[in-house]
């Protein structure tokens, strides 16, 4: 699933998209539908005869100097922004995609939640760590959530770092496209207000003895051993 963006005015940072993984057999001449960035940075699998596989968009970072700073909920939840009063909880993960976003306190907020480990709460505010997956062959880390404001660390896999100083054309950092990372918590005043959420990406492994090479929307096709990698960073189609 997609990252989502980190929170403007001292906010939390940006919730990763959901990470999901596992194993289905479909029948010939299954059409799967791939969406890639749907609504709410969902992306999904879908086709007659299997379940449909969602991995939901990462939740936002909180505001900051609002009357309601918290992260909001998402795949991985998004950390809270400094609303200059007391303790605000970090916004809610979904099981099984991703983890909580970071709390926040006066002067200092939350870290976006990761799928591999929860947003750090204030004063420690760095984004949650990813997953990391091997399905094209190598260890790729994915859905590292967004660090908070001021200057937190994103987590492995694609996380923003939170505004390091007053160049706001360079800070707050985005997720990292294609990861799923969730973007930094951005300062006040500065443009960008907030780093903007990494796109997601689906990525199937068939075995090449039954790869079709029947696909739409341009994906890229590799090979790793005795399996053909189809990786979708656009919606697009494979018919088995």
């Amino acid at each position: 699933g997609g990252g989502t963006g980190g929170g403007a005015f001292g906010g939390g940072g940006g919730g990763a998209g959901g990470f999901r993984s596992g194993n289905f057999i479909a029948n010939s001449n299954t059409v799967l539908t791939i969406t890639v960035g749907g609504a709410n940075g969902n992306s999904s699998i879908a086709g007659t005869g299997i379940t449909t596989v969602t991995s939901n968009g990462g939740g936002p970072g909180g505001p900051g100097g609002n009357s309601s700073p918290e992260g909001r909920p998402g795949a991985s939840g998004g950390g809270s922004g400094d609303a200059g009063s007391n303790q605000r909880a970090g916004g809610a993960g979904i099981p099984g995609q991703g983890n909580n976003g970071g709390s926040a306190n006066p002067g200092n907020t939350g870290g976006g939640g990761g799928a591999g480990g929860t947003g750090g709460n204030a004063p420690g505010g760095n984004g949650g760590s990813g997953s990391a997956s091997s399905i094209t062959g190598s260890s790729i880390t994915y859905s590292g959530g967004g660090g908070g404001a001021p200057g937190k660390s994103g987590g492995s896999g694609g996380g923003g770092t939170g505004f390091s100083s007053g160049d706001g054309s360079t800070s707050p950092r985005a997720g990292t496209d294609n990861l799923g990372g969730g973007g930094g918590g951005g300062k006040f005043p500065a443009s960008p207000s907030s780093g903007q959420g990494g796109d997601g990406v689906i990525i199937l492994s068939v075995p090449t003895a039954n790869f079709t090479g029947n696909t739409t929307g341009s994906p890229t096709v590799t090979v790793d051993g005795s399996n053909t990698i189809i990786k979708f960073t656009s919606t697009g189609t494979y018919t088995t």
